[in-house]
């Protein structure tokens, strides 16, 4: 297994799938908030919703599992892994990218108390309990669903280079994790730090982020769909352990790559903080 170990991919792979699944129980928790009453049997079709949503990622999983397989009859090997590997640091780029993330989840979240509120207007009109039951199913459903296509699409270069047993294991660490937090917020009712949750799994993503670039610039020189500029100071001083456990390599691609994809988490979340203090100022 070049450049990580199959206990620190399972890591990696955890805390991904905890985060996804964190930012679910975040959105599935502001739909059914102020949900009490005779309001409260609209929980039950959020839930389904979400459900299906689980299935439909379990479908989309096996789509996307076949569609590589064809690739693979095309393409060489190494060229698809360096492919999906690129595809996993956009979808991690995006769950790292604090100012995006934080422009995007507003949107959602608040796209989806709009279609909840107008759900619950239409109970007060002629127009039918079904469509009310079948709205609230979609917020549950789209609120999974986005969450596990990334998840998805994330995984396919692990499953690739690695297998399928080291994902089994991760993603059912990060979802033990996800059901915990779920039960916590649903379930006991517990109000549970989940600013500091994000920023603490936001921290351990970044080296994952890292480690991923290192692997994935690699990957490419490999394709040949990079160059290999060799660092000559840093061939005898980098420690092998630097290169199985952070894969930090002494080359100009591998440590450009990294460092500028710290650079673009650390820009992004001090441009989100900068953005904040100038909206409480005003």
């Amino acid at each position: 297994m070049r450049g990580a170990t199959k206990s620190s991919v399972i890591l990696d792979i955890g805390v991904l799938v905890f985060r996804e699944g964190l930012e679910c129980v975040l959105v599935l928790a502001a739909i059914t908030a102020g949900l009490t009453g005779d309001q409260e049997r609209y929980r039950r079709p959020v839930a389904i919703g979400a459900g299906i949503g689980f299935g439909a990622t379990l479908i989309t999983w096996s789509v996307a599992v076949r569609i590589l397989a064809d690739l693979a009859k095309k393409v060489s090997a190494l060229a698809l892994q360096a492919a999906t590997g690129l595809l996993a640091i956009v979808v991690l780029l995006i769950v790292m990218n604090w100012f995006f993330h934080k422009l995007y989840w507003t949107g959602w979240i608040s796209l989806h108390n709009r279609r909840k509120r107008s759900l619950l207007e239409e109970t007060t009109k002629q127009s039918g309990r079904r469509n009310v039951l079948l709205g609230f199913a979609l917020l549950g459903f789209s609120s999974f669903y986005r969450e596990g296509v990334e998840v998805v699409l994330f995984l396919q270069s692990y499953r690739l280079r690695l297998g399928n047993e080291p994902v089994l294991y991760g993603v059912l660490l990060g979802s033990i994790l996800s059901a915990a937090v779920a039960a916590l917020t649903f379930v006991a009712h517990r109000r549970l730090p989940y600013k500091r949750m994000l920023v603490l799994t936001g921290a351990l993503l970044a080296v994952v982020l890292f480690v991923m670039v290192g692997e994935q610039a690699q990957e490419m020189q490999l394709a040949h769909w990079l160059p290999t500029t060799s660092i000559p100071g840093l061939v005898d001083r980098i420690p092998s352990w630097a290169g199985l456990w952070f894969s930090i390599f002494p080359t100009v691609e591998t440590l450009t790559g990294q460092t500028l994809a710290l650079a673009v988490v650390l820009g992004s979340y001090f441009l989100a903080q900068r953005q904040l203090r100038s909206t409480i100022r005003i």
